[in-house]
């Protein structure tokens, strides 16, 4: 979905099945399943998608609501994206805004495949998003984002620029109708948000940057802001400039992968290929990262989770109920404070971005998040110590043929440590990045039956250590379990079954310390689907897809808890709890 591509096969790309090694004329029949869809259901009302996830904790207060954008997207590639205007909310009671909301409203109805799409304010990213996959009946979904932490971009006029790469012909109708809104919430006194003050006590200053600068492209542009890396040899490049009075840098990473890498987790290794003649196959086996690198030397990396798109693997898995985070794609912190002394000399300094593995093509940009020291005009800083140690990869084949097991293991550490002097005073922080991988994938049955089992374990860490010894922190520990069946039986009739079970979780603790006080969170969110479809004569003749999901997060203060089913696009059941319990279940 990234660049213009001849049709056929652009269409062919977006809808070869995730396992099809040995089965590459199964790509028609999935084609003419997107084609077949019953026209018996314009009489229903369309179907409302949604991701769970928690709602956005806001004060009593009445919002402001602004309308920013409203557009509807039809044949978009090699176009440019679409802007407007924003101005800050002048009919406020109150200008001082404890939350800031992003919604995203959007209708489509006909045919038409999931689309990326990204959110911009003057080059900054708010949003990374996928669309709902329309139905004959239609779709219906929103999209809520803190953005709160872009507070000092939205108290100034800027621009908006929004780009869903789509089409539109006789056979692909669906139109993306859109609505985007900012909400501004008053501050109560009353209201303490527990992120916050999650930000308050690791950094010891004030929780949101005061200078946020887009490492994205430069407009015009007839394409996302996003830059495209294309191969594993690609390294894209941002310059910029930071005041020379900056105590903190935080960069926020988004990150995306499609068409060729989509199901980068399923690849084979490329001696598997090379002993299968298997040419035109996707390889360079299962394990990407991104490298984020400053003036040539790594400062971090980003192990991603495993986003499923609304039209990945079988999309009749992805209604009502998305995967996880598909509507809304996390991001990722990268503390850089540690660098400051290497780029607070006024010059230009470039910050980079490649991917390990990569096939075509994955869209990355970042968001440089600057704290100021209002006090004084210069600060000083220095680079004490920094360790980027190579990955360690170990690959393990055992195949013959097409059936065979391989297991892949990865782990990198990177660390670094400097000083900044400021008004603040004198403060040290360290910042950790710990990885590991595991990548397990069993083929039998000539390579038609496959599972894979991941685990990828992504930890943070960021220590400060102010002038008075006290030492804040920060912690955060992801794990991303991802698990996958899929299976093509050929039977009696001239009839095919094909089918997938995936299981997916994002599991997150964070721990913040500022002295002696102490905050957690937790988070712990699994998906089950479980879908097969039966295809006769090209076209898909049955189809189930059964889709459960357990969201609970821990806060604290605040905790949520849901728990939902669904079965070809109906809603079994659906529990939500939001008590606090004294531990988390």
């Amino acid at each position: 979905m990234a660049t213009l591509l001849p049709l056929l096969f652009f269409l062919l790309l977006l809808l070869q099945p995730l396992f099809s090694v040995a089965n590459v004329d199964t790509r028609n029949q999935l084609i003419s399943e997107l084609l077949s869809q019953p026209t018996s259901l314009n009489d229903t009302p369309p179907t409302l998608d949604f991701e769970v996830t928690k709602p956005i904790p806001v004060p009593k207060t009445k919002p402001c609501s602004e309308l920013i954008l409203q557009h509807d997207f039809a044949f978009t590639y090699g176009k440019p994206p679409v802007f407007a205007n924003y101005t800050p909310p002048s009919n406020c009671p109150s200008q001082k805004f404890s939350k800031i909301v992003l919604e995203w409203k959007a209708t489509s109805k006909g045919r038409q495949f999931d689309r990326i799409f990204g959110v911009w304010l003057s080059g900054v990213e708010l949003l990374r998003s996928c669309t709902a996959e329309p139905r004959t009946n239609g779709i219906v979904w929103s999209v809520q984002k803190d953005i709160t932490r872009y507070y000092s971009l939205l108290q100034k006029k800027q621009t908006v620029a929004v780009f869903l790469g789509s089409l539109i012909d006789s056979t692909y109708t669906g139109i993306y109708h859109v609505n985007i809104s900012f909400r501004f919430y008053p501050a109560e006194e009353s209201l303490h948000s527990y992120d916050q003050n999650v930000g308050d006590l690791a950094s010891g200053y004030h929780s949101w940057a005061d200078l946020i600068l887009p490492i994205s492209r430069n407009l015009p542009l007839t394409d996302g802001l996003w830059f495209e890396v294309e191969n594993s040899t690609d390294t894209e490049l941002k310059e910029f400039e930071i005041p020379r009075n900056a105590y903190r840098a935080v960069l926020e990473v988004y990150v995306s992968f499609h068409e060729n890498d989509e199901f980068w987790y399923s690849h084979p290794t490329n001696e598997y290929i090379a002993a299968n003649n298997l040419s035109g196959t996707r390889g360079n086996g299962p394990f990407r990262e991104v490298v984020v690198s400053l003036d040539g030397v790594v400062v971090g990396a980003v192990w991603p989770f495993t986003v499923i798109y609304t039209g990945g693997i079988n999309p009749l898995l992805w209604s009502p109920i998305t995967g996880i985070g598909s509507f809304d794609l996390p991001s990722y912190d990268i503390e850089i404070t540690p660098f400051l002394g290497n780029i607070l000399d006024g010059k230009s300094h470039k910050i980079g971005f490649n991917v390990t593995n990569a096939l075509n093509v994955w869209y990355i940009d970042a968001n440089l998040h600057i704290w100021l020291d209002k006090q004084s005009t210069t600060t000083e800083a220095q680079l004490v110590k920094h360790t980027s140690l190579p990955l360690i990869v170990s690959v393990v084949s055992d195949f013959v043929g097409l059936n065979g097991t391989f297991v892949t293991r990865v782990s990198r550490s990177v660390s670094s440590t400097g000083w900044v002097k400021s008004s603040n005073g004198n403060i040290t922080t360290q910042s950790i990045q710990d990885f590991s991988y595991i990548n397990k994938m069993v083929m039998w049955n000539d390579g038609n039956t496959r599972t894979v089992d991941q685990n990828i374990n992504f930890n943070d860490t960021v220590l400060i250590k102010t002038p008075s010894s006290y030492v804040h922190s920060l912690k955060s520990n992801k794990t991303f379990p991802l698990s996958l069946y899929t299976d093509y039986l050929e039977q009696e009739n001239e009839t095919s079954l094909y089918v997938t079970n995936v299981d997916l979780g994002f599991i997150e603790k964070k721990t913040a310390i500022g002295g002696s006080r102490v905050l957690e969170s937790s988070l712990r969110n699994l998906q089950n689907a479980e879908g097969n479809r039966v295809v006769k004569n090209n076209l898909v003749v049955s189809r189930v897809g059964n889709t459960q999901q357990a969201y609970r997060y821990h806060g604290g203060r605040f905790c949520y808890f849901r728990n939902v089913s669904s079965s070809n696009y109906t809603i079994l059941y659906d529990e939500v709890e939001d008590t606090c319990h004294k531990k988390a279940k």
